[in-house]
């Protein structure tokens, strides 16, 4: 190739000096006329011979490449023949037009695919290849990760598709998340109050069978157990057998009830478990907030932290009351601080605030009151079911001052204080909006705890044993150092929200609840007044004996769907789901009715149902005996079917 190179150098440098000379004898006028036609021949056979030899030296090149692209093919191929990586080659409509010898013998071994298709041979989506992604696959026992080339040749659109085993990559994978350590504290509920006025045998006794069970539910685990605190246990497992702990719902809380303390108590757990954190420091983090949440939802469960969220298994027992009220105490002075340091306080409730919302609500505001603080109970009055109690406390002397949230929004400062009263669920606070303006934020709540719970609360005063709001603002009250009581009007406000959520002290009732209802009664509280609170008009009392009149029954559990409306619908739903329980053999009750953006759920239980657990999974909420939920953009018919749905799965978990 150089000599040819050199050959055309050469007779262009003839073409080169066959012009330039005549040219230059010219201008010098001494060359003959004559010789300038020969000298033109010349140069037009050299220029002839320059381009026949650069025309025959690309001709030669050309040749010579398209002889070694062909080698290189040939080459390439051959080694894509022998690769130790399956290969297929597609045509555009998934037609395999070749494949190497490893795809023959993974996938279709003495069998002949070409010309066939892609789905019928490996069931292999080509068209998500296409878009630019690897995809997942399993044949035989292996797994592999499916990468895809389109390419164009000759105006044909082809596919080369490589198969790479990831088999043994996937099961270090697992492996790895298999393996990785979980945190987890369990904690014996009440402890001090369950073993208060025990013998140190029946102690040593009872001590003894709690690590009986935690050592029978650590075997098989290869985990590790150890006791911080007589009330405290401090777990490390491999996240597969918590996986396996997770799979048998936690039997740890049904083995630990059937422990008894002077043969009447039982014993139960909460336990706080973190799985899937990058660190064993980020897993005890996990481990504590389950903890707390399991707490706050009453204990008896067992709540599961994940990247993702919260999983919760048991809560079946009711919340064990504590006797001891030293924690009120401290909560009552810290809460009169933040008042007397505050220039204004804003009392809210949830939406469609009941005697128990407004109640407490109006009670704190009387104690506020008597410290010199301006008080506002913020309620949106026309979707307000407490409206006679409102009405009543606008005709007293001493009355509080009820405002509309958007006037409270307007009017809060950088040093007013919110408390929240009766719920502690962002979601359905009387007004977000002022939630996020005000600075100082306390909650006062006894609903078991719901994950979607106010964090920045300057106090978060939450007891889920205690009957209602109302029982615990009564607790706070008494503590505060006040010159005079609050007054009968607010007494009655009290008493009005504990009666309402104790159906009258029948249902969630302990020792506090009767001390804070006989305080009320000590300071003026008038029974019948508060009576007069709950009176219904008779068409009201009509549709409530409808609504029960057309329950069905399904396996002890009371259904009432409601197709007719009505402005005072959301109460009388409520009041049917209190009445369906007195029907013999129902345990828990479900009321459902239409509303203007949906269907809700009153659901009510006598104890034995966790209705907060059935309606959590609707996306509501609430308390063990009394929960509710609301399912917008749905029929009637639609929300009665996934109840029942829910309701069979709870069946098939205890079978």
């Amino acid at each position: 190739m150089k000599r040819k190179y050199g050959v055309i150098i050469a007779t262009g440098i003839l073409w080169f000096i066959s012009v330039l000379v005549p040219l230059f004898l010219a201008v010098l006028r001494r060359m003959p006329q004559r010789w300038l036609a020969t000298q033109f021949l010349v140069i037009l056979l050299l220029s002839i011979v320059l381009c026949a030899e650069w025309f025959w030296l690309r001709r030669a090149e050309r040749q010579q490449t398209t002889a070694v692209r062909g080698e290189i093919e040939g080459a390439g191929m051959a080694a894509l023949q022998s690769l130790g990586v399956p290969v297929i080659l597609t045509s555009h409509s998934g037609e395999i037009v070749w494949c190497n010898d490893m795809f023959r013998s993974r996938f279709v071994p003495n069998r002949s695919v070409l010309g066939r298709s892609v789905q019928d041979v490996i069931h292999l989506n080509l068209a998500a290849l296409g878009q630019n992604r690897d995809l997942l696959m399993e044949h035989n026992g292996l797994s592999y990760r499916v990468h895809a080339v389109p390419s164009v040749q000759n105006q044909q659109e082809f596919i080369a598709v490589q198969f790479l085993e990831i088999t043994d990559i996937l099961r270090l994978q697992n492996e790895n998340t298999n393996s990785r350590p979980c945190v987890m504290l369990l904690v014996i509920d009440s402890y001090d109050d369950l073993l208060q006025y025990a013998k140190e045998s029946e102690k040593a006794q009872v001590s003894a069978e709690v690590e009986r069970v935690l050592e029978n539910f650590m075997q098989g685990t290869d985990g590790v157990i150890r006791k911080v605190e007589n009330d405290l246990f401090y777990a490390v497992m491999e996240s597969r057998h918590l996986h396996e702990i997770m799979n048998n719902r936690f039997h740890v809380l049904d083995e630990a009830r059937q422990i008894r303390v002077n043969d009447r108590m039982h014993i139960t757990f909460s336990i706080g478990v973190g799985d899937g954190a990058a660190s064993l420091a980020e897993s005890e983090k996990f481990a504590r907030q389950s903890l707390d949440m399991a707490l706050g939802r009453g204990g008896d469960q067992a709540a599961v932290k994940t990247e993702n969220g919260f999983c919760f298994f048991g809560g079946a027992s009711k919340g064990v009351e504590k006797k001891s009220k030293t924690k009120i105490r401290s909560i009552a002075l810290a809460l009169q601080e933040l008042i007397e340091n505050s220039d204004q306080v804003f009392l809210m409730g949830h939406r469609f605030g009941d005697l128990d919302s407004i109640g407490s609500a109006c009670g704190l505001a009387g104690a506020v009151w008597l410290m010199q603080k301006p008080a506002y109970v913020v309620v949106h009055q026309q979707s307000c079911l407490a409206t006679q109690l409102i009405q009543r406390m606008k005709q007293c002397s001493d009355s509080p001052c009820f405002i509309e949230p958007m006037d409270a929004l307007a009017q809060v400062t950088e040093n007013s204080l919110l408390i929240v009263v009766d719920t502690h669920n962002k979601d359905i606070l009387e007004s977000l909006d002022l939630y996020h303006a005000a600075r100082y934020v306390v909650v006062i709540d006894h609903h078991r705890k719901n994950v979607n719970f106010i964090e920045n609360a300057v106090i978060f005063h939450h007891e889920p044993y205690a009957s209602s709001a109302s029982e615990m603002v009564t607790e706070i009250i008494q503590y505060f150092r006040l010159d005079t009581e609050i007054s009968a009007a607010y007494a009655d406000a009290l008493l009005a929200g504990i009666m309402l959520d104790t159906k009258n002290f029948v249902m969630r009732t302990g020792v506090r609840t009767f001390e804070a209802a006989a305080y009320l009664r000590k300071i003026g509280a008038d029974t019948i007044q508060v009576k007069t609170l709950f009176s219904n008009t008779i068409s009201a009392y009509s549709m409530r004996s409808q609504i029960v009149s057309h329950a069905e029954l399904y396996r002890n559990n009371a259904i009432s769907v409601v197709k007719m409306q009505g402005q005072d619908m959301r109460v009388i739903a409520s009041q049917a789901a209190d009445e369906l329980l007195s029907i013999q053999g129902v345990e828990a009750s479900f009321v459902l009715y239409l509303e203007e953006h949906g269907v809700s759920i009153s659901a009510r239980s006598m104890g034995n149902v966790n209705v907060q657990v059935i309606m959590e999974q609707l996306g509501g909420g609430g308390h063990q005996t009394m929960a509710a939920a609301q399912l917008p953009k749905c029929t009637i018919q639609e929300a009665k079917e996934q109840l029942l749905l829910i309701l069979e799965a709870q069946e098939m978990q205890k079978n």
